[in-house]
């Protein structure tokens, strides 16, 4: 009795890649029809004469088979431009670092005594300004004739109601106002900092703005 040896040869029109190398778009399941011709003969040997699929089945397994297809090409695409717009992410926010941006918020760094926010007014009245430190204390409040305007600056120099001077660190302001009339109105409050650090391990990338984390898009603008 010999023993016979038998060496499996590849299926005409398959590609044979090295071990360890990444299929390209050829010979992947989907990219390969000669591949799916071999899986569909080897369906029609196996299956049962006496009940065999009909031309509908066939055609939906090839219907699905397309599908997986656009689907795996489609997941492919998408991570490709995933990543670049995280490339292009990082890209915009290493551009900002040393410029000064100006975003929403309510919290400003007091830095060499003088901390800065900017107010929208929507109409003349009077605004009162509560500062409280990053424990939540009030440390300053104060009443201002006011007139209608966006952008208004305004500037605290660090010393408290009773006149003490307060340490640099993160201060949260507090504004509300009322119109000529006496009524309420809605005060819009802005922060400004240099952009001193950005950080590219977080998606979006996080710029560091007057001590705090914001955004790209929480950027409302950039000023000399």
């Amino acid at each position: 009795m010999t023993d016979a040896v038998t060496s499996k040869a590849p299926v005409s029109g398959t590609t044979q890649l090295p071990a360890g190398s990444k299929p390209t778009d050829g010979a992947t399941l989907a990219g390969n029809f000669q591949t799916f011709l071999t899986l569909l003969t080897t369906q029609l040997q196996a299956q049962n004469p006496l009940d065999p699929l009909d031309t509908n089945q066939f055609t939906q397994q090839l219907v699905q088979f397309a599908s997986v297809e656009q689907q795996l090409k489609t997941n492919d695409e998408l991570s490709s431009l995933v990543s670049l717009q995280q490339a292009t992410q990082a890209t915009q926010a290493l551009g900002f670092v040393g410029k000064t941006a100006v975003v929403n918020g309510k919290t400003a760094s007091l830095s060499n005594s003088q901390a800065v926010w900017e107010l929208d007014v929507p109409s003349n009245g009077n605004l009162t300004v509560t500062i409280a430190n990053a424990n939540g204390q009030n440390v300053f409040t104060g009443s201002y004739a006011v007139t209608a305007g966006k952008n208004q600056p305004f500037v605290w120099n660090g010393k408290g109601s009773d006149g003490s001077q307060w340490q640099d660190g993160q201060y949260t302001l507090t504004a509300t106002a009322t119109d000529s009339s006496g009524n309420s109105q809605a005060i819009t409050t802005d922060v400004r900092g240099v952009v001193s650090a950005v950080d590219l391990t977080q998606t979006p990338p996080l710029l560091t703005i007057a001590g705090q984390s914001f955004t790209i898009n929480q950027i409302q603008r950039i000023v000399n």
